[in-house]
This record gives C-alpha cells, sequence and structure tokens, in this order.
C-alpha cells in the first residue's frame, strides 16, 4: 500500500515530513532525499507498532480525501510505499502420510517448499502453477 504524506520545509528548518492518515508519524531529514528514505522508515515503523498492539491500520487517503485538510497547508504531498513483513509463526498439523506426500508432490512441482506451498494454497485457492482445489467433501482435494 501507498500512503500519502506531507513535506514541509521552512527557510531554516530541515524538510519534515508528516503522515495524515497516522498522526504523530513524523519524521525529518536534512536533504529532500535524506527526508524521503527517513519517511518509509518511519512509516514502516509507525505501523509495525500500531500492528504490535493490535491496533486497525487505515486504509491510504486519496488526494481528494486531503483536499480539505489544513495540515496541507504550504506542504508537498509525495506518495511513500509502505513495506511491512509479518512475523512468521510456526504452526503444527495433522494429516495422513498420504496426503503430506502428495503435498509434498505438488509442492516440488510448483518450485516450493511444503511450507510455501500450503500457505499458498490457502490464501489463493490454487495448488501452485496455475492450477485450481476444487472442494470434494469427505475425498481428497481434485486438482485440475
Amino acid at each position: 500500500m501507498d500512503y500519502i504524506a506531507y513535506l514541509h520545509k521552512e527557510a531554516s528548518s530541515d524538510f519534515g515530513v508528516s503522515f495524515p492518515d497516522f498522526p504523530g508519524c513524523v519524521t525529518a531529514g536534512r536533504t529532500l532525499e535524506e527526508a524521503r528514505r527517513l519517511a518509509a522508515e518511519a512509516l514502516q515503523f509507525h505501523v509495525r507498532g500500531m500492528m504490535e498492539d493490535g491496533e486497525p491500520i487505515p486504509e491510504p487517503s486519496t488526494l481528494d480525501d486531503l483536499a480539505g485538510d489544513r495540515r496541507r497547508k504550504d506542504a508537498v504531498a509525495f506518495v511513500v510505499p509502505l513495506h511491512v513483513q509479518e512475523r512468521t509463526v510456526r504452526v503444527n498439523i495433522t494429516a495422513r502420510e498420504s496426503q503430506l506426500e502428495e503435498i509434498d508432490r505438488l509442492a516440488r512441482l510448483a518450485g516450493m517448499t511444503r511450507s510455501a506451498y500450503i500457505v499458498h494454497a490457502a490464501t489463493h485457492g490454487t495448488t501452485g502453477r496455475g492450477r485450481t482445489a476444487r472442494r470434494n467433501p469427505g475425498r481428497r482435494p481434485v486438482v485440475r
């Protein structure tokens, strides 16, 4: 996701950056490039803290959403991409040996590890390489 940031600069100040979607998330840099780099770091750090605290992450505002924002006065709006890596969690699953063999076979075909394959299949509804798993209650998954 990309979030809008405001860049503020006065004659005797550094380049200040604030985020209208994240009050309290601010940073500054001596140069424009430093301010842009630090803005990405500040946003990532702020959002990671919100995630750890269980706070909801707001959807990014659009420039139209912020048209009447008084904080935008004398500021330049720019976009900062958000790249937050979630913590990896180890889980234990129970499956029949034949199911694990089939998962491993399909994972190899897809060029994935077992874990990556299971997560991909669960989140994308596919079994890798464009195949789609079809629900077949009471039986093994049917792969087309």
